[in-house]
């Protein structure tokens, strides 16, 4: 985005207070992730695209949260900035419907391209009057390395959508292993973590791997991973 700016002959910065004698109109904030202070705001007034439908998730993760907590939908909020961390009122929003199979990068780049077309609308026909949030608000904290771990005792609808964040990891006699594609499945034999034919068994059916990264190597099917791992019982976790 940068250079793209830099070609058109526009100033690129990391200095947020530059834009006090910028000389514009309307400032546009896409994932910023910090609070912007009053006298940057009053000095020019921003609006910022938000994925998610606002007061839901508000936050650093949006996208993510809304994957993990299983959101058959989510949307877009093109929203005033405040002080307060997106609590500004809304000017458009879209709903945006979550795939099953959808990985955050593939949620987030649909969600982009509607913002996109929601902020151009809304200079075209001008922006109105903000609408108020309403309803009780949840916030998306950042996704912590930690919650990326995937945990054999919980069902595996839950750790699919782990997986559909990027960088899932478990670990395999020692090493992290990670699961880059999976796929839930109703039955899996054996205790969890246990695998078998590909299939990772959970508290509740199973994952069926589909292409995993063992610690220093390349990603690979998992089934050649399997091939390769030696003879016995293969097991998953710590």
């Amino acid at each position: 985005m940068a250079s793209a700016a830099t070609d058109l002959g526009l100033t690129v910065t990391d200095d947020i207070s530059a834009v006090k004698d910028a000389g514009a109109e309307l400032g546009v904030v896409v994932a910023y992730g910090r609070l912007i202070k009053p006298d940057i705001l009053a000095a020019l007034p921003m609006v910022n695209i938000h994925f998610s439908l606002l007061p839901r998730w508000r936050g650093a993760a949006p996208v993510e949260r809304a994957i993990l907590a299983g959101d058959h939908v989510t949307g877009v909020c093109l929203m005033e900035v405040e002080e307060g961390l997106d609590t500004g009122g809304v000017y458009r929003r879209q709903e945006v419907a979550v795939g099953p199979d959808e990985t955050a990068p593939h949620l987030t780049a649909r969600l982009a391209e509607v913002g996109a077309r929601l902020l151009v609308d809304a200079l075209e026909t001008g922006l109105a009057r903000p609408v108020p949030q309403e309803g009780e608000p949840s916030y998306a904290a950042k996704i912590e390395p930690a919650e990326l771990r995937l945990d054999w005792s919980r069902p595996a609808a839950e750790l699919h959508r782990v997986v559909r964040l990027g960088r899932a990891w478990t670990e395999h006699r020692g090493r992290r292993l990670l699961v880059l594609e999976a796929v839930p499945v109703g039955e899996a034999a054996g205790e969890p973590g246990a695998v078998r034919g590909g299939v990772a068994a959970a508290a509740e059916g199973g994952l069926r791997l589909l292409t995993v990264q063992p610690e220093g190597r390349r990603p690979m099917s998992a089934l050649d991973w399997e091939r390769g791992a030696g003879a016995g019982p293969l097991r998953l976790g710590p």
